[in-house]
């Protein structure tokens, strides 16, 4: 099963069983299946509210969540569109404000299915999703919807959308090579400027294209991506800004400045987020958004496995010995350098982390752990079951070579916090690597995301 996709509603799991007889295995980027798909079910994609397009390489899921809280503060029912889930496939569909029930489920991924399978179509795993979810957004009213790009942009299944109202870009940084730097023509050869090239694909005509600070080589890029379909780039540092202290985002454009609060989220960088999210509101012209409601959008704010400190549960309680267990699902060279910052900021005080690691065979992580390593006190390495990872042994022996001198390796999570709860307390652990392996961590501390 793509993306290993399980629901304890038997309604909803034998829908996504047929995946393994329908689909071709493995996310293919393109547009021709879900255009094919979502004409064999109606054009649902043609019947939505007003969407929010944002991709990126890192940063674009707490976008999306900055925007919808924001949307919702200020009175709006919104539909979201995210990927991957964490702990349950519903996490996936947000009908008007509430993750999608299991009775709604399943019929619309049998629809979605049985067309398919009528046309002897073998959609992706995440083109059928997608089509579920625009069915789902196009029968429920609501006044926006928010889609995140899948992977990449450019030939992402979301980006058949043609006209949406704004369109955001958060950080980018190299991940998923295979796909997104797979050789084609008319592409630019350096990597970055690929990724930059890549995610500007959303770029549509009239629609304002909203982006944070890049080289000016990538910024080059996106600004041909965007002159060559009509949609004018709103960058950071030349339409718009935004700057960042201990006490508030000052923001500013051509509408006037703004001070609004830091988010309760930890990571400096989610003020980022939140400023892009306030940017791509405050440069469209349908709804009106306040800047009251973008303070208390701001401030509410939560996203789980995103510098997330963990909450009395299972996990926790059976390890009470450490102070402090944080959880983030970064997995590339620039989310490390986002974690590395957070516990680099009171180091002196509180020491380095011990770092509970698990991560994807096709992830980086020896230079993953090179950024990691100034930081850290010691490494438990850790399968992550049911997907294709780095050994455990493979991932010590990496930390080794990183310069993190004391290493070991775990069965699962729970034995590695048995193992550093067991040593000198007080300690600051962070559970990190991967998307998959937070799910798991979040529904073994009964933290399951609503």
């Amino acid at each position: 099963m793509a993306d290993h996709a399980r629901s304890d509603s038997p309604a909803v799991q034998a829908q996504l069983d047929r995946f393994a007889q329908l689909s071709p295995g493995r996310d293919i980027l393109g547009l021709e299946r879900i255009t094919r798909l979502l004409e064999l079910i109606g054009n649902p994609h043609l019947h939505l509210p007003p969407v929010f397009h944002v991709a990126g390489t890192n940063g674009k899921g707490s976008t999306c969540a900055f925007l919808r809280a924001m949307l919702e503060a200020a009175g709006l029912d919104v539909h979201v569109y995210a990927s991957p889930h964490l702990v349950r496939f519903n996490e996936r569909f947000r009908v008007a404000g509430k993750l999608i029930e299991d009775e709604a489920l399943a019929p619309l991924l049998s629809e979605v299915l049985d067309a398919a399978e009528a046309d002897n179509l073998g959609p992706s795993f995440f083109e059928a999703t997608t089509a579920a979810a625009f069915l789902a957004f196009a029968r429920t009213p609501a006044d926006a919807v928010i889609l995140e790009v899948g992977l990449g942009g450019r030939l992402d299944a979301t980006n058949i959308i043609a006209a949406p109202l704004v369109c955001g870009i958060a950080s980018l940084a190299i991940d998923h090579e295979s796909f997104l730097l797979a050789p084609d023509t008319n592409v630019p050869a350096a990597p970055l400027d690929r990724i930059a090239f890549e995610k500007a694909g959303i770029a549509k005509a009239g629609a304002p294209l909203v982006t944070q600070r890049y080289t000016p080589s990538m910024a080059a890029t996106i600004a041909a991506q965007a002159a060559r379909v009509g949609a004018p780039v709103i960058a950071r540092g030349v339409v718009w800004d935004a700057q960042v202290d201990d006490a508030a985002i000052h923001y500013r454009d051509a509408k006037g400045p703004l001070t609004l609060p830091l988010p309760a989220i930890h990571g400096a960088h989610q003020a980022d987020n939140a400023a892009l999210a306030v940017a791509m509101l405050r440069h469209q012209d349908r709804l009106a958004v306040s800047p009251q409601a973008m303070a208390e959008g701001i401030a509410a704010m939560r996203w789980p496995a995103r510098m997330q400190l963990l909450s009395p549960g299972p996990l926790t309680k059976a390890a009470p010995n450490i102070a402090e267990i944080w959880l983030d699902g970064g997995h590339n060279p620039d989310a490390a350098t986002i974690i590395a910052h957070h516990f680099s900021a009171n180091m002196t005080q509180r020491g380095k982390a011990d770092i509970v690691l698990g991560m994807l065979a096709n992830k980086d992580a020896a230079q993953f752990l090179a950024i990691l390593a100034p930081v850290t006190a010691s490494l438990i390495a850790v399968p992550i079951d049911g997907h294709e990872h780095h050994s455990p042994d493979d991932l010590a022996a990496l930390a080794t070579a990183a310069g993190i001198a004391t290493t070991a390796t775990a069965p699962d999570v729970a034995s590695a916090l048995a193992l550093l709860n067991a040593t000198t307390p007080p300690r600051r652990v962070a559970i990190l690597g991967s998307l998959y392996l937070a799910g798991q961590v979040l529904a073994a501390n009964h933290q399951v995301p609503v």
